[in-house]
């Protein structure tokens, strides 16, 4: 058992099961040159850790994706539970979809080009 011990630290500290959404940010250099994605990705842990929105009490949790396979237009995100997947996400727009979508709770139209909640089926 106590090999499992490692991973359920790291699972605490995540606070999984408490999150109120996911979001995934492509980083792979292929959707966009790959300083404009480190870029966001930088200003994305920023700003979700500035605004209170990591960990149990802000319900976010972030992922640094090496590829969301759509290649182009990017740096794409993508947003779970709702499934959200928005284009171009660069510091100006990331902030959008942020102070929008996960502090208020309204996808950012323009950016979005798809919305694919999981199925349970």
């Amino acid at each position: 058992m106590s090999d499992c011990d490692p991973l359920a630290r790291a699972a605490a500290k995540l606070s999984l099961g408490n999150n109120r959404r996911h979001v995934f940010l492509c980083v792979g250099d292929k959707c966009a040159p790959r300083a404009e994605q480190e870029e966001s990705w930088a200003y994305l842990k920023r700003r979700l850790k500035e605004l209170g929105l990591l960990g149990a009490e802000g319900g976010v949790l972030r992922t640094r994706a090496d590829c969301l396979r759509i290649c182009t237009q990017g740096p794409i995100m993508l947003v779970y539970p709702e499934g959200t997947w928005y284009h171009h996400c660069t510091p100006a727009n990331l902030e959008r979809i942020l102070m929008e979508h996960l502090v208020g709770g309204r996808p950012v139209g323009d950016l979005a080009f798809a919305r694919a909640p999981l199925r349970d089926d």
